[in-house]
């Protein structure tokens, strides 16, 4: 079985400022050396400079958390993969329920997003999930699959083993009602399963990540299912003495694996 070592990303979406980012930075900094784990931050698009200032050099990666799939052009208030790549981001968050909700993002367009950043030689963190209602209604795979397809359309399974893939489900998201760990097993099995059919060693390669109010108290459960490659952490990572225990949870689940 391969190893993948845990991934913890923080989405602070449209938090923060300089001095708060700056604590929670130089936080995470210090307080994950040495880990196992890999970590990324996030911040909203106006402290990537400072992202950059703080952590280059470092074992915490920066991303941005949404891109145009066009490099130049007259999209006002866009940010282009280039601008991203100029800012020093290894990652990317793509189709956000946030951003589709408003229906700035479509399953097409996050399949041209995603190909775009791998062009730009970004690692696209791809957000699919369903909600409430769809999941009252036992389309979850549905939901997750038509999500999913059209960026393997656009990028080719092969090429999918280069992102990562968030299961968020909308329910989840800032309610406080994680998805019980069986669920998020059960549905990162089926990805990952829905992935193996086209290519079983890009299946067990990819890095999938569970969001959706991932906290200290239940990080530890859901991160050791063995579909669970680390968390998409949202409010979490507003609270710095939080991350760094959910940094620290996926640490130690990291290091078990590579002793065994």
């Amino acid at each position: 079985m391969t190893n993948r070592p845990k991934l913890v990303v923080a989405n602070r979406k449209m938090n923060g400022n300089l001095p708060d980012n700056a604590r929670f930075m130089q936080s995470v900094l210090q307080e994950t050396r040495h880990h196992r784990a890999r970590y990324a931050v996030c911040p909203p698009h106006p402290y990537l400079q400072q992202a950059q200032q703080l952590l280059q050099h470092s074992h915490v990666a920066w991303g941005g958390q949404n891109m145009s799939r066009f490099e130049r052009g007259a999209y006002t208030g866009s940010v282009s993969p280039l601008m991203l790549k100029e800012f020093g981001c290894t990652y990317v968050i793509i189709g956000h329920s946030e951003r589709r909700l408003r229906g700035h993002e479509s399953d097409e367009s996050c399949g041209e997003r995603f190909e775009a950043a791998l062009k730009a030689g970004l690692t696209p963190i791809l957000c699919i999930g369903e909600t409430l209602e769809e999941y009252e209604l036992g389309e979850t795979d549905l939901v997750v699959v038509r999500q999913l397809n059209p960026v393997i359309s656009h990028v080719g399974i092969q090429a999918l083993a280069k992102g990562v893939i968030a299961y968020e489900p909308i329910w989840a998201i800032g309610t406080g009602k994680a998805a019980s760990p069986q669920h998020a097993q059960a549905i990162l099995s089926f990805i990952r399963g829905h992935i193996g059919l086209l290519d079983e060693q890009v299946a067990e390669q990819i890095t999938l990540l569970y969001g959706g109010s991932v906290n200290p108290g239940n990080a530890a459960q859901l991160m050791s299912m063995p579909d669970v490659d680390g968390g998409l952490i949202g409010g979490a990572s507003l609270i710095v003495e939080d991350f760094i225990q959910i940094c620290q949870i996926a640490n130690e689940l990291s290091s078990l694996k590579s002793a065994a």
